[in-house]
């Protein structure tokens, strides 16, 4: 593995523990035992590095996704799976990390949905296209409209600003927006999926 990969990694476990402003490129120089001029030498500043902490996340992702895609029945079954992968995901993420990224890099994020590089983005497309092929999703829904709001309503739900977590609990929020959401672009094929899968999970939690 060379020097990019290995700050990139670094970097993603101690952005996601602690936040991107509370790490600097000492302490992530020091975590790696390397020095602070090499990791400088590979990324110019810390936005150019978390550009390539989202991007290699963004990549990671669709290598999740891609597997569950492939190992599912149909798409419903697969966006409950990438759900539960999800709320585990944001469960070991500090709300730190989230806070920066609202607050103080919008601009990255800007960026790089533009060109299709942010986690989720590319991913949702293959699902909604994947869902009309299996008359799950009607036809007359535009994808790329529909992609960017599950989009949003997917960090909607995640956002601790709007859902605090000693009021919700991560389940209810993701029935409640993002699975309503869901029922309003399905067909009856769709719904009646939904309705199994929730009745599933009812049975799974009691």
């Amino acid at each position: 593995m060379d020097y990019r990969q290995r700050i990139i990694e670094e970097a993603a476990v101690m952005f996601r523990t602690y936040g991107i402003r509370a790490v600097t490129m000492d302490m992530l120089a020091t975590q790696m035992g390397i020095s602070k001029r090499t990791i400088y030498e590979v990324f110019s500043d810390k936005d150019e590095l978390l550009s390539g902490v989202l991007k290699w996340m963004a990549e990671r992702q669709k290598e999740v996704i891609d597997k569950v895609l492939n190992e599912s029945e149909n798409v419903i079954e697969a966006i409950y799976s990438i759900l539960n992968r999800m709320m585990e995901h944001f469960k070991s993420m500090s709300p730190a990390f989230q806070m920066d990224m609202k607050r103080q890099h919008q601009n990255i994020i800007t960026k790089l949905q533009d060109i299709d590089q942010l986690p989720y983005v590319k991913n949702n497309e293959v699902i909604i296209e994947r869902g009309i092929k299996e008359g799950i999703f009607r036809k007359d829904i535009d994808v790329k409209i529909i992609n960017r709001c599950m989009l949003e309503v997917a960090k909607m739900s995640n956002d601790r600003e709007i859902f605090p977590s000693d009021h919700f609990s991560d389940s209810e929020v993701i029935r409640n927006v993002y699975i309503n959401y869901l029922r309003g672009i399905c067909t009856q094929k769709g719904l009646n999926l939904i309705d199994i899968y929730e009745k599933k999970k009812n049975n799974i939690n009691q």
